[in-house]
């Protein structure tokens, strides 16, 4: 397994922070290489990912959401292996450091030299700076959900 933890400082509320990553939906608007994500239950969604001509479908469940603090999944189905935890930390009236952390399990001999090379670190640090440009445009969150897992 491969680690990745990344985190930046976006100039909104913890609220609109978690709020917007709660919009699973809109995540192919600033996450690089993701196609469509289906949100199907309360805790489970569907990605279509395609990352330099890989074409991967997966499913990922939440296993852990706790308004305002935290986002865990993991994958249950599909092509991809990873498990992850969004935190979202309080700095000030309107700073909140939004911080990714993620295990995930390189397939064969282009992804294993592209994780060696730092591609998914670039990958995920490039997502945080797109979601800071996001929710900072716009100000506000597109949706909601403040249930628990």
């Amino acid at each position: 397994m491969s680690q990745v933890e990344e985190s930046i400082e976006v100039h909104v509320p913890v609220r609109i922070a978690y709020n917007q990553w709660t919009q699973f939906e809109t995540f192919p608007e600033f996450m690089d290489g993701v196609e469509r994500i289906e949100q199907r239950t309360a805790t489970l969604t569907h990605w279509v990912t395609n990352v330099h001509g890989v074409k991967r479908e997966f499913d990922a469940e939440i296993t852990e959401q706790i308004p305002d603090e935290r986002v865990a999944w993991t994958t249950v189905d599909g092509e991809s292996r990873q498990a992850g935890v969004v935190t979202f930390h309080h700095l000030g009236e309107n700073r909140t450091k939004v911080m990714l952390q993620m295990d995930f399990a390189p397939e064969g001999p282009a992804e294993t030299v592209g994780d060696k090379l730092g591609f998914v670190q670039r990958q995920a640090k490039g997502d945080l700076e797109r979601f800071k440009k996001f929710i900072e445009s716009r100000g506000s969150e597109t949706g909601a959900w403040r249930g628990e897992v």
